[in-house]
Parts: structure tokens; C-alpha cells; sequence
């Protein structure tokens, strides 16, 4: 007799039961009763069917720009706190396939492979790993540079690259520390990023060889490099941000993995603007990023695009109602989503609208439009120093994110489609 998959019983169990289940609505940064999440719901405030991803007390889906799921769209794959593990997107079925302590940092692009690094017995030393999510092949890469952290690998799996500093200069909580399973944001974020900028630290931005393990410099500097993400489709270029608040630096920036072509994605022209929170799309051409002109100003925001091969750039300008932590999105460039945050708790769909455009008069102007939201899943349980980081699933078809609403982290998915619709 078959027997129906994990999947399948979540969606044919009763509605009223879960219902009775859902969070009690409340302030966004209230605890939530710990208690066991159900495995499916509508949320009765959008219409939109509600999926528990993982099991484990403390798992959580990747941060919003790092890649977590297989090439060929099949698998997720998650930390918890007792390791990596990976799900099956259509039987709900997970595997651990690295015991803890391991610090992930992406699935390869070109392979089922989860790189992640591993602590020695120095602490300001560690290894960087990879391990098949299919056959369990596991392999050692390469001893980093001291105090060496490694954040992205590139669209071939040939490099990985990270930087370190130099010297013994305090780290801030940054890559050489080893922090391998910390999700929730600290208390003391905004004080710590302004001393870390204000430190002028000497750091080295450099690259691995994934078949070698050789390490080579990429850039020397004494601000803040962080946030490195290889593009999707284009090896050797690499997008990297000048860290630190965000109105005090030129951030989103993308170099060679040569060193050539060093350059500013988005130059502030105004007293408190913003940009940050940057990402690839999967087309490997834009880069997008939310922008704020000036920065606390309502009706002063944007996501904004970058094409890095024609120079083009589009604004979508957006409200309260899409305002959020991180925004996302979908695999064929379409739609967006978004988290939300204290003030706008909702995981949400942003669909872009653009301006039409009457033969505007000038050269290299900035495409324009705004987005049309969407409520997909009422997170007023959530408690946002958990930030959700949301991302679409390859096949589109739903929203996977991190929530506490039951007092322990796990992920969840918000399916696109509303509930009976076609």
C-alpha cells in the first residue's frame, strides 16, 4: 500500500484543526508561546497556504543572497543546531549530510555541493570543505589565511573568496570568528558596525582555488569589506560592499577576480541616502538593492537595478506595505518578495509596474515604476531579530522563509498561488 508523503498529509489535514494551530496575533517583537508549529495552514488573513519546511528546533533556510538549493531545484538545503542538512522539496524528507560544528556558505551552482568551513584547534585558524548533498563525497579544500572567512563561490565552482584582517585587531563578530549556528540579529548591531568602520582595520580581500586550495589577494584595504557575492552566471565577477552604515559609505561595489575593474555600483548624491541589502538576480546581469532618498523619509524608497552589462537602471518605488528587511527575487526575474519588518509584518509579493515611458527626452535616465503588493503570510508573532530572508523556490511556486511565531526558529513556505486557485 503506498503512503501518502509528508507533503500530501500536511495538506489533507483539516482546516479547523489548523486554524486552532495559527499564532495569536500581537506586537511583532512578542515572544512567541513555544509550542509545535503545524504542518499546514491557510493563513486566514491573505488566503495563502502555509508549509512547515524543516522539524528542528534552531533550523534555518539560507540568508537571502546565498544560494541553498540544488542545480537541479530538487533539494534545499539548511543549518541546524546539529549541522547541514538537506530537504527534499517534494517529500519534505531531510537527511543530515554535515555534522556540526560547520559554518555553510553556499550550494555550488554547478553541482549538488555544500561548501562550508570547519574550525581547528586555533581559533584564529579554519578550513574550507565541500560535501556532495547526493553521494555524501566529502572533501578538504584548503587551510585558510589566518583569521581567513570565506563567503561565496563562483557560478563554475573553481574559486571561493573571503577576506581576512591583518594583524590581531578586534573582529567584531566578522568571518574569523567561527560563529557557526547564530541566527538572530544582536542588540548592540548598529554600535558594532560603527566601530568596526570607524577601526579602519587593514583587511585583504582574496580568492581560494577550489582545486588547489591556493589563496591569492585580491584587494588591500582599511575599510569594512564585506557581503562578497560571486555573480550566478559569470565566474569571475565578483560584487563585494564597503561595510558599515549604510549612509556613511559608498557600499555596493563589484572587481575581477584578476583585480581589474574595480567599481562603485551606486554613488550617494544625498545627506542620509541609503543603499544596501544588495543581491544578484539569477540572470547573473543585475544587480538589485534597496534604496532610500533620504534615508527615514516616507515615500522615499525604492528597489533599485543595475544591469552590469548595459549600464541600465531601473527604480521601483514602493510604500509601507512593501517596506522590509530583505526583498527577493523569483528565478525568471518577475515578481519580488519581501519579508517585511517591526512595522510592516507580513511576508509579501511585490509585482513590479512599470512607468511607461513617452519619449522622455535625455540620455541614460533611470527607468522608472513602483510595485503592486500582495500579503502572503501575517508574521505578527515574528519576532524580527530573526530576520526571515526569503527567496522563491526554483520552481517559483513558493516563498521559503525563517519565523520564531512558535518560539523555536524553523522554515517555513508560503505557497504563491492562493489556496484552490488553479
Amino acid at each position: 500500500m503506498n503512503t501518502p508523503s509528508p507533503i500530501l498529509r500536511a495538506l489533507a489535514l483539516p482546516s479547523a484543526l489548523l486554524l486552532l494551530s495559527l499564532p495569536i496575533s500581537g506586537r511583532a517583537d512578542a515572544p512567541a508561546i513555544p509550542q509545535e508549529p503545524p504542518a499546514s495552514w491557510i493563513d486566514p488573513d491573505t488566503g495563502h497556504r502555509v508549509i512547515l519546511l524543516t522539524r528542528e528546533p534552531g533550523s534555518a533556510s539560507f540568508y537571502f543572497n546565498d544560494n541553498g538549493y540544488t542545480p537541479d531545484g530538487k533539494e534545499m538545503v539548511y543549518t541546524t543546531p546539529a549541522g547541514i542538512s538537506v530537504l527534499n522539496l517534494a517529500t519534505l524528507q531531510a537527511r543530515q549530510v554535515v555534522p556540526a560544528p560547520a559554518k555553510s556558505i553556499s550550494v555550488g551552482r554547478k553541482t549538488p555541493t555544500i561548501y562550508y568551513l570547519k574550525a581547528t584547534d586555533d581559533p584564529l585558524f579554519s578550513t574550507l570543505w565541500s560535501t556532495n548533498v547526493d553521494t555524501g563525497e566529502t572533501r578538504k579544500i584548503a587551510d585558510l589565511p589566518r583569521r581567513g572567512g570565506i563567503f561565496t563561490i563562483n557560478a563554475d565552482e573553481t574559486l571561493a573568496a573571503g577576506t581576512y584582517i591583518e594583524g590581531d585587531g578586534a573582529d567584531y563578530g566578522g568571518p574569523g570568528t567561527m560563529q557557526t549556528h547564530i541566527l538572530d540579529q544582536p542588540v548592540n548591531k548598529p554600535q558594532m558596525m560603527a566601530d568596526r568602520l570607524a577601526a579602519r582595520l587593514p583587511i585583504d580581500m582574496y580568492t581560494v582555488d577550489l582545486a588547489n586550495g591556493k589563496s591569492t589577494i585580491l584587494l588591500h584595504s582599511t575599510d569594512w569589506l564585506n557581503h562578497l557575492q560571486f555573480s550566478p552566471t559569470d565566474p569571475t565577477l565578483l560584487m563585494y560592499c564597503h561595510e558599515g552604515a549604510w549612509h556613511q559609505v559608498d557600499r555596493i561595489w563589484t572587481i575581477r577576480t584578476d583585480g581589474s575593474q574595480n567599481q562603485l555600483i551606486h554613488k550617494r548624491t544625498m545627506e542620509m541616502e541609503i543603499a544596501g541589502h544588495e543581491w544578484w538576480g539569477l540572470d547573473g546581469k543585475t544587480v538589485w538593492y534597496q534604496l532610500s532618498l533620504p534615508r527615514g523619509v516616507p515615500s522615499s524608497e525604492f528597489l533599485a537595478g543595475y544591469n552590469v552589462e548595459t549600464g541600465e537602471r531601473i527604480w521601483y518605488h514602493y510604500d509601507h506595505d512593501a517596506a522590509s528587511i530583505h526583498h527577493n527575487i523569483s528565478p525568471d526575474g518577475t515578481v519580488f518578495c519581501g519579508d517585511g519588518n517591526h512595522g510592516n509584518p507580513w511576508i509579501i509579493l511585490c509585482h513590479p509596474v512599470r512607468i511607461a515611458d513617452d519619449h522622455t527626452l535625455g540620455s541614460n535616465l533611470i527607468k522608472g515604476g513602483y510595485f503592486k503588493v500582495e500579503r502572503l503570510v501575517n508574521m505578527a508573532r515574528q519576532n524580527y531579530r530573526l530576520e526571515p530572508n526569503p527567496s522563491f523556490t526554483p520552481d517559483q511556486k513558493w516563498v521559503v522563509f525563517r519565523a520564531n511565531m512558535y518560539g523555536a526558529t524553523y522554515s517555513f513556505a508560503v505557497e504563491v498561488a492562493k489556496a484552490g486557485s488553479p
